[in-house]
């Protein structure tokens, strides 16, 4: 089995890199220090918003996956989906990332 970095080192990298691009990140949820997993959110004009979640593919590459069938989905939504995930795991970590363009500004492929 690998080592791997615990949750909270790899948030604070994620943090680290949006402000250094100047990006407006924010922490909705601490989960797990050592073993959480992430939830971001991108918050789009018009009050719209994509959710990506960290999942590893079969041979543990960190990557995201998106829990709806259209990309975008409305804020409403994106919350009771957020609510309910905090509700039922409360390790994740949950990150708001604001974007103009809708695209992930971290690292790894989406599923």
């Amino acid at each position: 089995m690998t080592e791997r970095l615990p949750t909270e080192l790899l948030v604070a990298g994620y943090l680290r890199q949006c402000m250094t691009a100047g990006i407006p990140v924010y922490i909705v949820h601490k989960g797990a220090p050592a073993a959480g997993t992430v939830t971001v959110r991108l918050v789009l004009p018009d009050k719209k918003t994509k959710i990506l979640n960290q999942s590893r593919d079969m041979d543990g590459n960190l990557g995201w996956s998106n829990p709806f069938d259209s990309e975008i989905v409305d804020e409403t939504r994106a919350d009771e989906y957020i609510r309910k995930g905090v509700a039922r795991d409360p390790d994740v970590w949950v990150i708001e990332v604001e974007s103009a363009d809708g695209e992930n500004p971290f690292e790894g492929k989406i599923f």
